[in-house]
């Protein structure tokens, strides 16, 4: 069916689906990676495809940017399209010292500053977290590629140009990084009783100040997408 976002018909769009950010990303990985790709979606230029890798049906479509945004395409996704796993695929602000450009990190949960989660009406402060199963492939995945991929805790925030300068308080918390979307994503996932991982590459470093211009963030950060591509097949062949 479909949705005021999302012109796909049922059957698209394979049981996992990469999400990065940017719509020129998704048409990288297509076109780079994919077999036989097909666009899906492309209302408001947010492009969704589907094709093969490795003879496994795989889709890509992206999430535009910030929370409110990923919150729409992944409730879609999962409420509608009946997909079982999304891996978002995005870029990241470095706030540990021990992070470099081009770094991968797997994000084991996430902080956020956020009010997303208060349409649940919990009595307490909600938890956002990866699916473990998805996590832990990813995790076993980059070990054999030999890729150093840390895991742990991110900052989903709502705020990309932050006027309190408190940014960096969050790595005394052992925050790693910095991003926009994997909150509400895992909190999607965990509502609708689907799975959700984030693999991040470090675009630039709130530390350093270093960063990657945008050309490199939509062609260059293979190793995250590679990883998720063979996450998505080995899922599938879980059944």
């Amino acid at each position: 069916m479909s949705t005021p976002h999302n012109t796909a018909a049922q059957g698209d769009f394979a049981k996992t689906v990469l999400m990065p950010g940017d719509p020129l990303r998704a048409k990288f990985i297509a076109e780079t990676f994919l077999k036989d790709a097909r666009l899906v979606n492309n209302v408001r230029g947010i492009q969704g495809y589907t094709g093969t890798y490795q003879d496994t049906p795989v889709s890509v479509m992206a999430s535009g940017m910030g929370m409110p945004s990923m919150g729409i395409y992944s409730y879609e996704l999962f409420k509608f399209f009946d997909v079982d796993n999304i891996i978002r695929i995005g870029s990241a602000g470095a706030m540990s010292k021990e992070l470099k450009l081009r770094d991968v990190v797997a994000a084991q949960a996430a902080c956020t500053d956020s009010n997303y989660a208060h349409q649940y009406k919990l009595p307490g402060t909600f938890a956002p977290i990866a699916s473990y199963e998805l996590l832990e492939t990813a995790v076993a995945i980059a070990r054999r590629m030999g890729v150093r991929m840390p895991v742990g805790n991110v900052l989903s925030s709502d705020v990309f140009y932050d006027a309190s300068g408190a940014s960096m308080d969050w790595a005394k918390m052992g925050v790693l990084c910095a991003e926009m979307e994997s909150a509400a994503l895992y909190c999607n996932a965990a509502y609708t009783g689907k799975r959700a991982l984030s693999l991040l590459t470090i675009s630039d470093s709130i530390v350093t100040g270093e960063e990657l211009p945008a050309e490199d963030r939509q062609t260059t950060f293979t190793q995250m997408m590679e990883i998720a591509l063979n996450v998505a097949v080995e899922m599938a062949g879980k059944g």
